[in-house]
Formats: structure tokens, C-alpha cells, sequence
């Protein structure tokens, strides 16, 4: 079997990067621009923090998808001939797309309460009362950026279990069965 260490170190690194910085993100930063001392200030630290996150994030999709495109023509061959390889391959993908789909709509979200500037908010992603009264599009928003901050740490985790998962395909056992049943 070929070594193909450079795209595997960027599908790995990517992917961790998404999943851990999203997960931190979520747990740590929402929650502690809660304490900024005012529901104005809680908002202006949270959209600073995603804000400097989203360009390292993105270099990490980036970075998570050329090694998925490298991980998948080097085992082209693999994913044609062994079973369950295929359909692991293509569950992968739409989990993928679903990841992707959802960072996407976030950062809409995101660049939409950004944008408002320091609207009031209760954490990073819970609005107040006075910005549901004043601002129902920006609140609403960040209703939806609430779940979403744990919707994409939950598909990426999963993209992470299905990679272990790929990974323990490859073993010469595995490959040897796979490659019998078929």
C-alpha cells in the first residue's frame, strides 16, 4: 500500500481544527463573553472571537478537503473493489456536505450579528431581551447560531468516527475480506 502521509496529515489536521475550534468556540468563548460585564460587551466579544476564527477555520475546511480529495483518489482502487468501502466513502460525503452546509449558513448568521455591531446578548449566542424588542432579525439569528454551535461540532465528530472507522478499513485483514466478498 502507497503512503499518502500529506494528505492524510491535511484531512487529520482540518478536521480536528473544525471540529476542536468549533467545539471550543462553543463551549468556552460563548460562554465566557457572557461575562464581559455587559449584555453589550458580551456581544462585541463573541463576534471578535468567531470573527478571528472563522479565517483559521476556514483553512481548516480548506485543508480537510483537498486531503479528503487525495485520501480518495489514492484509494480509488479500494473504494471500487472492497466492500463497504463504497458506501462508507459516500456516507462520509454527505456528512461532509451537511458539515459544510451548516459552517456555512453559521458564518451567515455570524456575519449578520456582526455586522449589527454590539447588539446585546446574554452569551455568544443567546439574545436579550432588549435586542429581541429592538433587533428581532439580528435575535433570531442568534437563536439559530445557538443550535447551530453544536450541530457542527456533532457532524464533524462524526466525520472523525467515520474516518476512524475508514481507517480501520484499510487494515490488511479488513481489505483481504472486503476484497472476498466481492
Amino acid at each position: 500500500m502507497a503512503r499518502n502521509s500529506l494528505s492524510r496529515t491535511l484531512h487529520d489536521l482540518g478536521l480536528s481544527a473544525w471540529f476542536g475550534g468549533t467545539l471550543a468556540n462553543a463551549v468556552a468563548l460563548n460562554a465566557a463573553a457572557a461575562e464581559a460585564g455587559t449584555d453589550s460587551a458580551t456581544g462585541r466579544v463573541a463576534n471578535a472571537g468567531w470573527d478571528r476564527w472563522t479565517p483559521v477555520n476556514a483553512a481548516a475546511i480548506g485543508a480537510h478537503l483537498v486531503g479528503s480529495v487525495g485520501q480518495l483518489r489514492a484509494n480509488k482502487q479500494r473504494v471500487a473493489a472492497q466492500q463497504g468501502v463504497a458506501g462508507m466513502s459516500t456516507l462520509k460525503t454527505l456528512v461532509t456536505a451537511a458539515a459544510l452546509g451548516a459552517t456555512a449558513y453559521s458564518r451567515v448568521l455570524g456575519q449578520r450579528v456582526s455586522a449589527a455591531g454590539g447588539v446585546p446578548s446574554k452569551s455568544g449566542t443567546r439574545p436579550s431581551k432588549r435586542t429581541k424588542a429592538a433587533r428581532a432579525d439580528v435575535a433570531a439569528a442568534q437563536q439559530q447560531l445557538d443550535t447551530l454551535q453544536w450541530v457542527i461540532p456533532a457532524l464533524t465528530g462524526t466525520l472523525v468516527a467515520i474516518s476512524s472507522y475508514a481507517g480501520e478499513q484499510q487494515r490488511p485483514s479488513e481489505v483481504a475480506r472486503g476484497l472476498s466478498a466481492t
